[in-house]
């Protein structure tokens, strides 16, 4: 990543660090508006996706109007945002092959691609034929996600579809463009890296799953009015344990049980479990 310019330094106060705000390069000519640590470039986060004909002067509003506290939101930085291209900046010829290029195969070997479907046509995530006999299907971005477990590339696959097509009228992205809102405001959230963490404290702290849940506030007590922690709870939340009825693990958990597990049932920040 080539630092096109050091915006900013400033101390934070949670946790005690000094950060800077650099300009980054990115995909052709665009600039990425990034708030990281000085030390060691670690904890990036995203500030905003400077199109290529925009001005670095509107680095120095984002930085300005982030450090005094103004509606500018963040996001942990990704790969995936150097090889982007900013809203509006794709063009319908430039993302066609990129999106025929692109095959999405989860854990299970089903294969998930932005296709083409339907009349009037539009352009929705299709899941392809599997080798087990399962039939092709249109499906949401979101079942994607869950499928896969990450929300990379799936969502920015879906911004570029949406951003290259916005003004096609050959073929409607209205459906995928409401996919797309709702998976980034939806308080429902990925728990992957949360069972990864739960998992790690049961193996390398010899912490038990009951002593978790305990922590969380969720106890049961047995006919002798013993006490132990809910540990069903915790294993259904965190995708242990299948969820209901259907018999499948749940890749979902609620953003506020997301925390409430990480903060004092594990004793970590919250961010350090969310996949962003």
């Amino acid at each position: 990543m080539k630092v096109r310019a050091s915006l900013e330094r400033y101390e934070a106060s949670d946790p005690v660090s000094e950060r800077e705000i650099v300009l980054l390069e990115a995909n052709r000519g665009s600039r990425l508006v990034v708030d990281r640590l000085l030390a060691d470039c670690a904890d990036a986060r995203l500030l905003a996706h400077l199109a290529p004909d925009e001005p670095d002067d509107n680095a120095l509003l984002v930085c300005r109007e982030y450090l005094a506290g103004g509606c500018v939101r963040c996001r942990s930085l990704r790969t995936a945002d150097l090889l982007a291209l900013p809203e509006g900046g794709s063009t319908a010829s430039e993302l066609r092959p990129a999106l025929d290029a692109a095959r999405l195969v989860d854990r299970a070997g089903l294969r998930y691609r932005l296709e083409r479907t339907g009349q009037p046509p539009e352009l929705r995530w299709q899941r392809e034929a599997g080798a087990g006999g399962s039939s092709a299907c249109t499906v949401s971005a979101r079942s994607v996600v869950a499928a896969l477990e990450d929300y990379e590339p799936v969502r920015t696959l879906t911004r570029a579809a949406v951003s290259a097509l916005r003004n096609d009228r050959q073929i409607s992205i209205a459906t995928l463009a409401l996919e797309l809102r709702r998976l980034e405001a939806s308080p429902i959230v990925l728990n992957r890296r949360l069972r990864e963490a739960v998992l790690a404290a049961v193996r390398e702290r010899g912490v038990s799953l009951s002593a978790i849940a305990i922590a969380c506030g969720r106890m049961k007590r047995d006919p002798r009015g013993n006490g132990s922690g809910e540990t069903s709870w915790l294993a259904r939340r965190v995708g242990l344990l299948p969820d209901g009825a259907a018999g499948a693990r749940n890749p979902w958990v609620h953003s506020d049980t997301l925390a409430l597990i990480a903060r004092d049932g594990l004793g970590i920040a919250p961010r350090e479990v969310e996949l962003g």
